[in-house]
């Protein structure tokens, strides 16, 4: 019933996702900078969207 290395390359698995996911959260912002920022992102993406769209005319609506 041994494992082997199971244990130990699991826990460097984990070290790795663990220190790769701390990078996304320390952008330096604030939550509400954050908040603005992403609504900004989100609305260019909406704006082209609807521009390659065809046949489009008007705006996306909130």
């Amino acid at each position: 019933m041994t494992r082997g290395n199971q244990r130990e390359k699991d826990r460097e698995r984990a070290a790795a996702r663990a220190k790769a996911g701390a990078k996304g959260k320390d952008d330096g912002l604030t939550p509400e900078q954050r908040r603005e920022r992403d609504a900004k992102a989100l609305q260019e993406k909406l704006a082209k969207k609807a521009e390659n769209a065809p046949g489009a005319t008007s705006a996306p609506k909130k």
